[in-house]
């Protein structure tokens, strides 16, 4: 796996865990992490985070046939 599918994946995955704990508990993580304070709230920070989290998105929706030629093959290129 390139090193660029591994942080897009993991920023998936802060997102996906940022949406689940709003979504069960009403608490948004990132902006409690970015010290924006409470549910909605944003910073410079959060701001970052939550754009990234986006572009990540659009990465593996675009990559994703590449991916699996990738996984398929068994090859980590």
């Amino acid at each position: 796996m390139k090193a660029i599918d591994a942080i897009m994946a993991a920023l998936l995955v802060v997102g996906g865990l940022n949406w689940g704990l709003v979504a069960l508990a009403n608490f948004d993580l990132v902006a409690f992490v970015t010290g924006a304070g409470g549910f909605g709230a944003k910073n410079a920070l959060g701001v970052l985070v939550y754009g990234l989290v986006g572009v990540a998105a659009l990465y593996q929706g675009f990559m994703w046939r590449s991916m699996q030629r990738r996984w398929a093959d068994g090859v980590a290129r």
